[in-house]
């Protein structure tokens, strides 16, 4: 009798256990999270949010920087979260990416209506207001975004300004490195170039550019990091929790400080 009870007990135990463990990986042991949750983090070229040390289009870990680079690395440390973080090329692929594979986010990227269910959401880094930018010598003056249908914008192909532009109704023409609309912009192929402030202008800085000048100011967005829809809720929570404290302690402001 005392054997069976004793393998009944221990028995108990290792379902009792088995039990715990599902429950931790599964995030719902009082909103706890696996120790070795980790991701795979994907990022652009976005100056200055996220920037390979060399300029090139792959860069991993240490060989990227950049303010959302600098504050989702915060973050993680924070929330005692894993990572790998690579720098690819272009934006359509890492953005499908992490939309499709579990364990996987992308940033920085808009968080507009039509992305909400796409993807879980932690932010925001930073602000991204959108532009029209044009030549320091062009006639052209605008009041709304309506009345530049009638010239050849560019724009950053799959980015939420190139979106923005087609969903209503526009034909922007896009490239696949925003930096070469400042080219195009100055060298006549483009009358306005569609982009991002500070982005646009820290790009047109690093060809040589200077001297654009902002025609319209059409929207405020901010900038999110995108986890993929099946990462566990309480994951989402522990890293939201973290920015905010970095926020809140001033650290993001002072990432903020050491690029602008």
């Amino acid at each position: 009798m005392l054997r069976i009870s004793a393998f009944l007990f221990a028995l108990f135990g290792c379902v009792a256990s088995a039990v715990i463990h599902a429950e931790e990986l599964n995030g719902s042991a009082g909103g706890s999270t696996r120790a070795d949750t980790s991701f795979v983090l994907l990022t652009e070229n976005f100056p200055p949010y996220n920037m390979a040390t060399d300029g090139k289009n792959f860069a991993q870990e240490s060989n990227i920087k950049g303010i959302a680079v600098e504050v989702v690395r915060e973050t993680f440390k924070r929330a005692g979260i894993g990572y790998n973080l690579t720098l690819r090329f272009p934006w359509d692929r890492i953005y499908k990416l992490a939309m499709e594979n579990p364990g996987y986010g992308v940033f920085v990227t808009a968080r507009l209506p039509e992305r909400e269910k796409l993807f879980k959401w932690v932010g925001p880094i930073g602000p991204d207001d959108w532009i029209l930018l044009a030549r320091a010598d062009s006639p052209i003056q605008l009041s709304t975004l309506e009345a530049a249908r009638s010239y050849r914008i560019g724009a950053y192909k799959g980015d939420a300004i190139a979106m923005e532009l087609a969903r209503q109704g526009m034909k922007p023409i896009t490239v696949l490195s925003d930096k070469d609309n400042a080219r195009k912009l100055v060298d006549g192929q483009l009358d306005l170039w569609a982009t991002g402030d500070p982005a646009g202008r820290y790009l047109a800085r690093q060809e040589g550019i200077t001297g654009l000048k902002t025609v319209l100011r059409f929207n405020s967005a901010e900038l999110f990091l995108a986890l993929n829809k099946d990462t566990p809720d309480a994951v989402v929570q522990r890293l939201q929790r973290a920015l905010d404290q970095l926020r809140k302690e001033g650290v993001v402001d002072s990432i903020f400080a050491e690029y602008l």
